[in-house]
């Protein structure tokens, strides 16, 4: 897809993207649930798109209903969001480190772990969602600084094969589905 800038009717700039959807052929049937929640068929206009109504909806949310869980032992909206945060920025360093000709394979993560280990309810729930947006802006920035020739880079993650487009469609997915999470368990 080609994007032309124009100023005063001047193409100042003519940028192609070839962050199109992914086919299902390359990645692991796992990530289909959420890239099929993606519907743009362009990233980046799945990013923006997405990007533009993340602090509406999470200020929506009150602090004092932020520490809610909707049952014993699942998380609560503090640790769900945090648990995204937390998923976004290692999928964004694997697609960097994709990006970047890494041959390794990339380590996984233990979700639970992780949200155990992060404290989120002791934060404030404003500094979370400011956090949040901070990250997908950085996520944003590094998936528009890619080269077209990088995305389909491939390698693996948790011994998963991977490539940088997958990752990018999986980011946008995984906060679609957690957000449905929230408004179906959470905030009914």
């Amino acid at each position: 897809m080609a994007i032309v800038f124009l100023k005063k009717n001047r193409i100042l700039a003519v940028k192609n993207y070839a962050m199109a959807k992914p086919s299902p052929s390359t990645y692991l049937g796992y990530f289909k649930r959420y890239i099929d929640l993606v519907e743009e068929e362009d990233l980046m206009t799945a990013f923006k798109k997405q990007t533009a109504g993340l602090s509406p909806f999470l200020q929506s949310i009150t602090e004092e209903k932020s520490t809610y869980a909707y049952a014993e032992n699942k998380w609560t909206i503090k640790e769900l969001l945090q648990h995204a945060i937390d998923t976004e920025r290692i999928l964004s360093y694997r697609a960097l480190c994709l990006a970047r000709g890494e041959q390794l394979n990339l380590p996984g993560f233990e979700e639970d772990e992780y949200a155990a280990n992060s404290f989120a309810n002791n934060r404030n729930w404003s500094d979370l969602i400011a956090e949040f947006v901070t990250v997908r802006k950085s996520t944003e920035m590094l998936f528009e600084s890619l080269n077209d020739s990088v995305l389909n880079n491939a390698g693996t993650a948790n011994s998963n094969p991977v490539t940088v487009l997958n990752l990018g469609f999986t980011i946008v997915g995984h906060w679609y589905h957690h957000k449905k999470i929230l408004q179906e368990r959470y905030l009914q």
